[in-house]
C-alpha cells in the first residue's frame, strides 16, 4: 500500500481543525510550510477573515540573500507576524500547525512569535 504524504498531512490538519477554532478574542495562527517557503496567518474563524498574514515570500523583497528554507527565516517570519498582530491589537492566539510536526521550522516560527509577545 502506497502512502500519500500530502493526503496524510491534510487528514491530520482536518483532525486538528475539529478542535482548534479561532474567535475574535483569540484568533487562530495558521502555519503552512512548503519546501521553499513558510507562510503564517492570523485568522478569525467566526467571521472567516484573515486579520494578519506574512510569509518568507514577502521577506525576499527586503533581504533576498538571507532568506531560504531554514529556521532563521522562520524566526524572522514569526517575529514579523507577532509585531503586526500586536499593532492590530491581538495579544493571544491558538496555534494551528497545519498537520505538520511541532518541530524545526514550524517550532522556530512559534517560538519567535512567543518571544515577540504573542501568547499561545
Amino acid at each position: 500500500m502506497k502512502i500519500n504524504t500530502k493526503q496524510t498531512r491534510i487528514h491530520k490538519h482536518e483532525r486538528v481543525r475539529k478542535k482548534v477554532q479561532g474567535t475574535s478574542l483569540r484568533p487562530r495562527l495558521c502555519v503552512f510550510r512548503s519546501n521553499k517557503h513558510i507562510y503564517a496567518q492570523v485568522i478569525d474563524d467566526t467571521k472567516g477573515v484573515t486579520l494578519v498574514a506574512t510569509s518568507s515570500v514577502n521577506l525576499i523583497n527586503q533581504e533576498p540573500s538571507k532568506i531560504g528554507p531554514n529556521c532563521a527565516t522562520s524566526r524572522v517570519v514569526g517575529k514579523n507576524l507577532a509585531e503586526q498582530s500586536i499593532k492590530e491589537g491581538i495579544q493571544s492566539v491558538v496555534f494551528d500547525r497545519g498537520g505538520k510536526l511541532y518541530h524545526g521550522r514550524v517550532k522556530a516560527l512559534a517560538e519567535a512569535a512567543k518571544e515577540a509577545g504573542i501568547g499561545f
